[in-house]
């Protein structure tokens, strides 16, 4: 089970990076952020992608999240909803039978700081409900917040930033904490230069200097079970890079 999640910074600018990393890679689930379109602004072979189910969320210009499910491992197309919490086309989840996967994009906090930490407490009464429901929950995108200081370059960090604030970090911590597992850390704990983003200037992509946003938080049951994560640095032109976690099992 491939399950796959990439910040695309405009769909209709990446369309055919993305769809020649699908064919490539053959994810089981894709989890798009930031897509900045409108599902009538898609191209009809973007919205009905082959061999899956396809749903698109967002807005002209701004945000946007897309969820995808390949139709030989989903034999029945998924049904797609929204938590009440959902604001600005910021989260779309599907349920598996006991699993639950959404793509999110948090907030990034520059404009409306009290908006993202209200978006990343609901995400963590979320993560907690699902918990007490004893379902399996997998929550991938970019979560706009960087873990610890090792997910980001040394000569990014900065005390006062956003993303990288005290308080940020304590949430996301809650919503790990809510039974579920930083899948590409558990699987590379000392590699500090696990980055995926990188702001789009002075060549910092090329040479690595950026920051950890994007995950894949699995439920412990499910994450114990993963073989791999990698950042695909190399792939596309957003700033941000697919990150793809592969899991020894054909069904959740």
């Amino acid at each position: 089970m491939k399950i796959a999640t990439w910040n695309v910074n405009g769909i209709r600018a990446r369309q055919e990076q993305l769809q020649s990393w699908i064919a490539l890679e053959q994810p089981d689930i894709v989890c798009l952020q930031e897509l900045k379109a409108s599902p009538d602004q898609l191209p009809a072979f973007l919205c009905e992608m082959e061999g899956y189910w396809c749903y698109w969320h967002g807005a002209k210009g701004y945000s946007g999240v897309g969820l995808h499910l390949r139709k030989a491992t989903f034999p029945e197309r998924p049904l797609f909803t929204h938590p009440p919490f959902d604001f600005e086309n910021r989260i779309v989840v599907t349920r598996l039978g006991r699993t639950v996967v959404a793509s999110v994009y948090v907030p990034n906090g520059g404009k409306d700081f009290p908006a993202k930490m209200r978006f990343l407490a609901s995400l963590e009464d979320y993560a907690r409900e699902a918990a007490e429901q004893g379902l399996q929950l997998v929550l991938c995108g970019d979560l706009n917040v960087a873990r610890t200081d090792m997910d980001v370059h040394p000569k990014e960090r900065k005390v006062n930033a956003i993303g990288q604030l005290p308080e940020e970090r304590a949430l996301l911590e809650r919503i790990i904490s809510r039974g579920l597992v930083d899948v590409g850390r558990a699987l590379d704990p000392e590699n500090d230069q696990l980055f995926t983003w990188w702001a789009p200037w002075r060549n910092l992509r090329q040479r690595n200097i950026g920051w950890r946003l994007d995950y894949v938080l699995a439920s412990r049951g499910l994450a114990e079970r993963a073989r791999s994560c990698p950042v695909f640095r190399e792939v596309g032109t957003s700033d941000h890079a697919p990150v793809l976690a592969d899991f020894d099992t054909e069904q959740l």
